[in-house]
């Protein structure tokens, strides 16, 4: 499944194929986010013209709406939404997390209120795996326990173990569904242990040697600095198999994606470019563009001159400063390609430098303009 064609001479930067039977995903890969089938403003014609192999969809969401029932109808989410690459779905355990005012825990797993009519559920991790085989999702994640950025060793400790034992049982699952459903579908294990490097330590390697097709770094971008979660993803990355993949989950931001493919990430999801584009902000090399200030309304060049995106090819910051703040609904769409497009960029960039033994020189060279 994952193939490692290089990794760089003096960082931890991987160039690596992932095969699935929907595609090929060329990594270090960015996956755009469409929590409930759907990237926010952009369809995905405009994701197969910019190059993206690979989307993320959330089981939580999928479960509650449209309902499995529906995707059962459609046989899977590929058909439903007509994105015929690969899919990733996470597990639900982040957002039942982040609503943890409506959920309660146990070791057989998680009981919770739906946030959009409160409505009892119950997810255990056998129920997860089931959700996502009926999803038809390529990549699954298990059901695991995510906490909050903390150095309560109690908690950290009980997370740990839950999240250990649910992928025990997930595995299972998983093998016991691809067998009756005849799907392919990928299992990763994720790796929690919040700020704490020796509760880390002890889960990655528990779950290596469960020997598990991926391998994920859940519980980071919750509230860390920088610098604490760069750490946690450098000594965690060192600690799991080289020649299986590296997600990190829910990271981020231009930095943060440079920061973590020179510490040996292969994979990565956030919001952040999407969410980012609907509230008029758009990334460049040369850092971000606020598209509602004022100093934009007469400027006639495109956000970015050496761009070759939809929206930089046909408007200026000018035109979009106005659709903003007109409060036109395609605002969001021509300001979240460009956003979709750099980030593809910027991992494209990447894999070539890896490619051409200058990732080193790449690193430096982002950073210097970046932070200028």
């Amino acid at each position: 499944m994952f193939t490692l064609l290089k990794k760089s001479s003096s960082k931890e930067a991987r160039l690596g194929k992932i095969q699935l039977t929907r595609g090929k995903i060329n990594t270090p890969t960015f996956m755009p986010v469409g929590t409930q089938g759907a990237i926010k403003a952009v369809s995905y014609s405009f994701l197969e013209e910019m190059g993206i192999e690979i989307t993320l969809a959330n089981t939580y969401h999928l479960y509650l709406r449209p309902t499995i029932e529906i995707l059962q109808n459609f046989s899977s989410l590929h058909s439903f939404n007509r994105w015929q690459k690969p899919i990733l779905t996470d597990s639900g355990g982040f957002q039942v997390f982040s609503l943890s005012k409506l959920s309660k825990i146990d070791d057989k797993g998680y009981f919770f209120q739906s946030h959009i009519d409160g409505s009892r559920h119950f997810f255990s991790p056998q129920k997860v795996i089931e959700i996502q085989n009926i999803i038809g999702s390529d990549i699954i994640m298990p059901l695991d326990q995510c906490i909050p950025f903390c150095e309560d060793e109690n908690l950290i400790q009980e997370s740990v173990h839950r999240t250990i034992q649910w992928a025990k049982i997930s595995k299972i699952e998983n093998q016991r569904l691809n067998e009756r459903t005849k799907r392919q579908q990928i299992l990763f294990a994720i790796v929690q242990g919040s700020g704490n490097l020796k509760w880390r330590k002890e889960c990655s390697l528990q779950l290596k040697d469960l020997d598990f097709r991926g391998y994920a770094i859940g519980g980071l971008s919750v509230g860390e600095t920088k610098e604490q979660m760069y750490e946690i993803c450098g000594e965690t990355t060192k600690l799991l198999p080289a020649d299986k993949p590296r997600y990190l989950m829910g990271v981020g931001t231009p930095e943060n994606l440079v920061e973590c493919v020179s510490l040996g990430i292969d994979m990565f999801d956030c919001v952040l470019p999407t969410r980012n584009a609907r509230n008029g902000t758009v990334y460049t090399y040369d850092g971000k563009v606020l598209l509602k200030n004022l100093q934009y309304q007469k400027d006639t060049s495109p956000i970015d001159d050496s761009c070759l995106c939809y929206t930089c090819k046909n408007y200026s910051k000018a035109y979009l400063r106005h659709l903003f703040k007109s409060g036109e609904i395609n605002a969001y769409t021509l300001a979240s390609i460009h956003n979709l497009f750099f980030y593809q960029r910027l991992m494209r960039d990447m894999r070539k430098a890896i490619e051409e033994n200058r990732f080193e020189k790449f690193y430096r060279d982002f950073f210097n303009r970046w932070k200028s």
